[in-house]
């Protein structure tokens, strides 16, 4: 299964990039460069969205509209998309 879930990245004042996930609570990323960063956020809301369907009832967020989030300053969107990949057995 496809995700494709909207990342808010900004730089930092030491020149790291930090992002995070409006639509999953708590999932944040950070590299060195921003590629690093993008990286780094698709293995954190990889981890973050097959923590949340190991639940025997998965909350997955809907997700948000790019052009609807409120961005500050300096901030920028990039989708990032992960594949779950389900194992037979699994909605046994």
């Amino acid at each position: 299964m496809k995700f494709i879930y909207p990342a808010v990245f900004r730089q930092r004042t030491d020149g790291t990039y930090e992002g995070r996930f409006p639509d999953l609570s708590g999932c944040m990323a950070r590299g060195a460069s921003l590629e690093d960063a993008v990286d780094a956020a698709n293995e954190a809301a990889s981890n973050w969205l097959s923590l949340e369907l190991e639940e025997e009832e998965p909350d997955i967020p809907p997700v948000s509209e790019p052009s609807d989030l409120e961005l500050e300053e300096g901030e920028v969107v990039r989708n990032i998309c992960v594949t779950i990949r389900f194992y037979e057995g699994w909605d046994e």
